[in-house]
């Protein structure tokens, strides 16, 4: 009838959750000024944002797809429970509760503020070289479906129901989504489908693949050069450096763009239909060489946020809340990959 052994000591002690938890604490910590203008003090009592930011970390953590289903798991899961700092007998809050306030973080830019005090544990801890980075985008699908896709200003049958657009042509001036009418209808290469999606660009450092910096665009031809110009002017700290691509980044404006911030531009040069913007100057130096083969590691990155952190397809509609949960998860991954990189050192 009753358990004398405490939740903690339920969790093995080389359990790989234990060394993300403590890098979660930290952060949490350096965010203490942040959440006591999140708290409420009318009405029910709130979710705290500690336990809140937790139980997002967790769900990113093992691909729970829905908030209901992470509190169906936090009701008998002791992992799970012990990770957000619930006790054995504590109530696990009410999904509706849960996801209204989530909408607080959203508000109080707490992922961005989770981000950098990850990034700065990372180069606490020696991680980071801020000297040499690499630059790519993702296709991000938006949550909405191709049927909904419409004429501007066509109020047929509601925005609901089935309709033949078969042999339409159907462009981003002339039509919108009526589910999220912030996504573009984009492919990302020749001979591939077009998808309603955003655009998410992030910055890695070359030393060991840890993302530095992100961004979450309206997909457009343009928007990969010109949100990683804004996001390398951020994460650049030092005098000199590098800044890989691949074939994409090679236009004239990016890399006079690079070379204004003091980066020599490592992208992979584009000679299909023109002359490359990337000159002998670059390519023969040995370092080149090596941004095109660091420059490949990001895409693990990106694979990791759609296959575990839930955004192959997101759940959320607007850019502004799908650039949260992309830079929540860009956090995320880093104290996965720093967890890797601590051990390996130990």
């Amino acid at each position: 009838m009753f358990s004398y052994v405490p939740l903690e000591q339920r969790i093995p002690a080389d359990h790989p959750l234990r060394p993300i938890r403590a890098m979660t604490d930290d952060a949490l910590r350096g965010m203490s000024r942040k959440f006591g203008s999140l708290y409420s003090h009318t009405g029910r009592p709130s979710i705290p944002p500690e336990q809140l930011l937790r139980a997002l970390v967790v769900q990113v953590l093992y691909s729970v797809r829905s908030e209901r289903l992470l509190m169906e798991q936090l009701e008998y899961n002791l992992l799970f429970r012990w990770f957000v700092g619930l006790a054995i007998d504590d109530r696990v809050w009410d999904v509706t509760v849960f996801t209204k306030n989530r909408e607080r973080l959203l508000d109080g830019e707490v992922a961005e503020a989770f981000f950098a005090q990850v990034i700065a544990q990372a180069r606490g801890a020696g991680l980071l070289s801020d000297e040499h980075f690499t630059v790519d985008g993702t296709l991000v699908e938006a949550w909405a479906g191709q049927k909904s896709f419409r004429p501007k200003g066509d109020d047929s049958n509601g925005g609901t129901g089935e309709r033949n657009f078969h042999g339409e042509r159907r462009s981003n001036d002339t039509h919108q989504s009526t589910t999220d009418p912030e996504s573009r209808l984009y492919k990302k290469g020749a001979g591939k489908e077009a998808k309603l999606c955003f655009l998410g660009h992030a910055v890695a450092d070359n030393r060991h693949g840890l993302l530095v910096a992100t961004e979450t665009t309206l997909a457009t031809g343009t928007a990969e050069r010109e949100a990683a110009a804004r996001m390398l002017r951020r994460a650049k700290r030092r005098r000199r450096g590098t800044a890989g691509g691949d074939k994409g980044y090679d236009s004239r404006g990016f890399v006079e763009a690079m070379r204004k911030l003091g980066l020599t531009p490592h992208v992979a040069q584009n000679t299909s239909n023109r002359a490359s913007a990337i000159d002998d100057r670059t390519t023969r130096h040995a370092g080149y060489e090596i941004s095109q083969i660091k420059r490949k590691a990001i895409e693990s990155s990106f694979g990791w946020l759609k296959t575990v952190g839930l955004m192959r397809k997101v759940r959320h509609r607007g850019r502004r809340r799908v650039g949260w949960m992309f830079t929540f998860g860009a956090a995320v991954y880093d104290l996965v990959r720093m967890r890797t990189l601590l051990c390996e050192t130990q």
